[in-house]
């Protein structure tokens, strides 16, 4: 069986040297980072069979993480890492592009079923285009967070719920959620200041 080559991110370290002896034990080969960020840049320059973050970390979240690991390598596998308190934000990650999700506390056999349903999963499902499709109701999204308060509530805290009637791909709903002013302008063209409003606050406060 070929050797999996595995990146943990997460702020704790007692996790990544926990899954880190776990995975080593079963003949994977295994890096680890304290940072979001770093494990970010690791995970976009070098190659992985599969990616492990935390969903929520002091620098940039997880699911920024998984956004841009998305958009750079498509096919590469994402495992949300999740406490209690985020399980819910770990399922609707699987809604947007993650393979699985692993919640604290774990135990080694659930570490390894995770990883292993993650690289399968990844080698025989369709790789989700990548490219803004939508951008008309990409707009209307923006239009309405600028003036509809109970949107904005429920685009904060349900997240992906709160686009389930719009005709959104994974990507696209990710991108929203996450304030990707950059990849939704490549595609869209510019914004306007209203348009732009409520990805700039996502910009400014990480709720995942």
């Amino acid at each position: 069986m070929k050797t999996k080559r595995v990146l943990v991110i997460d702020d704790e370290q007692i996790v990544l040297d926990s899954i880190n002896k776990i995975l080593k034990d079963e003949d994977c080969e295994v890096e680890v980072s304290l940072s979001g960020r770093e494990g970010l840049d690791r995970a976009l320059n070098r190659h992985y069979d599969v990616v492990l973050t935390d969903i929520r970390m002091p620098d940039i979240g997880g699911m920024r993480v998984l956004r841009d690991i998305k958009r750079a390598k498509p096919s590469l596998p994402v495992v949300m890492i999740t406490g209690y308190a985020t399980v819910q934000s770990a399922v609707q990650a699987m809604q947007l592009g993650a393979m699985e999700y692993l919640e604290k506390p774990f135990t080694p056999e659930k570490i390894v079923e995770v990883v292993n349903a993650a690289v399968h999963k990844a080698a025989t499902l369709p790789v989700e285009e990548q490219a803004l499709i939508h951008k008309e109701e990409v707009i209307k999204v923006l239009e309405r967070a600028n003036s509809d308060s109970e949107f904005i509530y429920n685009l904060l805290y349900k997240g992906a719920e709160a686009l389930d009637e719009y005709n959104l791909t994974g990507p696209e709903k990710l991108a929203l959620l996450t304030g990707d002013i950059e990849w939704i302008e490549k595609y869209v063209g510019q914004l306007t200041p209203t348009q732009r409003r409520w990805l700039e606050q996502r910009l400014s406060a990480e709720i995942w």
